[in-house]
Protein backbone atom coordinates (compact mmCIF):
# COMPACT_ATOMS: atom_id res chain seq x y z
CA UNK A 1 0.00 0.00 0.00
CA UNK A 2 1.40 3.28 -0.97
CA UNK A 3 -0.52 5.43 1.91
CA UNK A 4 -2.27 4.15 4.70
CA UNK A 5 -5.76 4.63 3.27
CA UNK A 6 -7.75 2.13 6.50
CA UNK A 7 -8.82 5.09 8.09
CA UNK A 8 -10.90 6.68 5.50
CA UNK A 9 -12.15 3.12 4.62
CA UNK A 10 -13.05 3.03 8.42
CA UNK A 11 -14.92 5.93 7.68
CA UNK A 12 -17.55 3.56 5.91
CA UNK A 13 -18.09 1.38 8.89
CA UNK A 14 -19.56 3.97 10.40
CA UNK A 15 -23.11 3.17 8.41
CA UNK A 16 -24.71 0.62 11.02
CA UNK A 17 -24.65 -2.97 9.40
CA UNK A 18 -21.33 -2.32 7.48
CA UNK A 19 -18.61 -4.64 8.85
CA UNK A 20 -15.60 -4.32 6.44
CA UNK A 21 -14.18 -2.68 3.65
CA UNK A 22 -11.17 -3.38 0.90
CA UNK A 23 -10.04 -1.09 -1.60
CA UNK A 24 -8.65 -3.60 -4.43
CA UNK A 25 -6.69 -2.59 -7.67
CA UNK A 26 -7.84 -3.84 -10.58
CA UNK A 27 -5.80 -7.35 -10.69
CA UNK A 28 -6.67 -8.01 -7.49
CA UNK A 29 -4.19 -6.54 -5.42
CA UNK A 30 -5.17 -5.47 -1.41
CA UNK A 31 -4.58 -1.46 -1.64
CA UNK A 32 -6.24 -0.52 1.83
CA UNK A 33 -8.29 -2.65 4.36
CA UNK A 34 -10.11 -1.45 7.28
CA UNK A 35 -8.21 -1.79 10.78
CA UNK A 36 -9.91 -4.50 12.06
CA UNK A 37 -9.73 -6.71 8.93
CA UNK A 38 -7.26 -9.43 8.78
CA UNK A 39 -4.87 -8.84 5.97
CA UNK A 40 -5.26 -12.76 5.16
CA UNK A 41 -9.05 -12.33 4.65
CA UNK A 42 -8.69 -8.85 2.89
CA UNK A 43 -6.11 -10.33 0.63
CA UNK A 44 -8.26 -13.55 -0.51
CA UNK A 45 -11.33 -11.02 -1.12
CA UNK A 46 -9.18 -8.43 -3.11
CA UNK A 47 -8.56 -11.45 -5.75
CA UNK A 48 -12.31 -12.65 -5.24
CA UNK A 49 -13.94 -9.18 -6.22
CA UNK A 50 -11.01 -8.71 -8.91
CA UNK A 51 -13.03 -11.63 -10.88
CA UNK A 52 -16.63 -10.47 -9.88
CA UNK A 53 -15.81 -7.07 -10.81
CA UNK A 54 -14.11 -8.53 -14.20
CA UNK A 55 -17.34 -11.36 -14.72
CA UNK A 56 -19.88 -8.04 -13.92
CA UNK A 57 -18.56 -6.09 -16.83
CA UNK A 58 -18.93 -8.58 -19.08
CA UNK A 59 -22.50 -8.42 -19.05
CA UNK A 60 -23.23 -4.81 -20.06
CA UNK A 61 -24.80 -6.34 -23.09
CA UNK A 62 -27.22 -8.11 -20.99
CA UNK A 63 -29.23 -4.68 -20.64
CA UNK A 64 -29.45 -4.63 -24.01
CA UNK A 65 -26.89 -1.88 -24.85
CA UNK A 66 -23.04 -3.64 -24.99
CA UNK A 67 -21.99 -0.13 -24.25
CA UNK A 68 -23.13 0.21 -20.71
CA UNK A 69 -20.66 1.20 -18.55
CA UNK A 70 -20.63 -1.27 -15.57
CA UNK A 71 -21.59 1.08 -11.97
CA UNK A 72 -21.95 -1.63 -9.37
CA UNK A 73 -22.32 -4.80 -8.28
CA UNK A 74 -23.98 -6.23 -5.12
CA UNK A 75 -24.05 -9.80 -4.06
CA UNK A 76 -27.01 -11.13 -1.51
CA UNK A 77 -26.18 -13.83 0.94
CA UNK A 78 -27.91 -15.33 3.67
CA UNK A 79 -25.90 -13.18 5.89
CA UNK A 80 -25.86 -9.91 4.58
CA UNK A 81 -24.83 -7.96 1.12
CA UNK A 82 -21.35 -6.95 -0.53
CA UNK A 83 -21.56 -4.33 -2.51
CA UNK A 84 -18.46 -3.40 -5.14
CA UNK A 85 -18.18 -0.33 -6.56
CA UNK A 86 -15.52 1.58 -9.09
CA UNK A 87 -13.00 4.19 -6.61
CA UNK A 88 -11.25 5.35 -9.73
CA UNK A 89 -8.58 4.34 -12.36
CA UNK A 90 -7.99 0.92 -11.95
CA UNK A 91 -9.32 0.44 -8.28
CA UNK A 92 -12.86 -1.05 -6.46
CA UNK A 93 -14.65 -0.05 -3.66
CA UNK A 94 -15.71 -3.50 -1.77
CA UNK A 95 -17.73 -3.60 1.77
CA UNK A 96 -19.68 -6.08 3.22
CA UNK A 97 -22.48 -5.62 5.63
CA UNK A 98 -25.34 -7.45 7.33
CA UNK A 99 -28.61 -7.83 6.18
CA UNK A 100 -30.15 -5.06 8.41
CA UNK A 101 -27.95 -2.42 6.45
CA UNK A 102 -29.54 0.47 5.25
CA UNK A 103 -28.74 -0.08 1.43
CA UNK A 104 -29.36 3.70 0.03
CA UNK A 105 -26.87 4.83 3.35
CA UNK A 106 -24.01 2.47 2.76
CA UNK A 107 -24.29 3.43 -1.23
CA UNK A 108 -24.15 6.98 -0.55
CA UNK A 109 -21.71 6.43 1.82
CA UNK A 110 -19.43 4.23 -0.63
CA UNK A 111 -19.97 7.02 -3.51
CA UNK A 112 -18.69 9.99 -0.68
CA UNK A 113 -15.69 7.62 -0.05
CA UNK A 114 -14.91 7.21 -3.67
CA UNK A 115 -14.67 11.31 -4.30
CA UNK A 116 -12.35 11.35 -1.41
CA UNK A 117 -10.05 8.12 -2.28
CA UNK A 118 -10.02 9.42 -5.99
CA UNK A 119 -8.41 12.79 -4.70
CA UNK A 120 -5.58 11.13 -3.13
CA UNK A 121 -5.27 7.97 -5.17
CA UNK A 122 -4.48 10.70 -8.21
CA UNK A 123 -2.35 13.00 -6.02
CA UNK A 124 1.00 12.27 -6.94
CA UNK A 125 2.83 12.18 -3.93
CA UNK A 126 5.50 15.08 -2.72
CA UNK A 127 8.81 14.99 -2.79
CA UNK A 128 11.29 16.48 -0.68
CA UNK A 129 13.79 18.59 -2.55
CA UNK A 130 15.98 19.91 0.71
CA UNK A 131 17.89 22.77 -0.24
CA UNK A 132 18.90 23.28 -3.99
CA UNK A 133 22.96 24.06 -4.64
Amino acid sequence: MKDDLSWMLDSALEIPGALHAVLISADGLLMARTKDFDKDDADRVAAAMSGVQSLSRTLGFFCEDPAQRWRQTLVEFDGGWVFLISAGEGAYLGVSASPEVDMADITFRMQQLVSQLGKRLTTPPRENLGARS
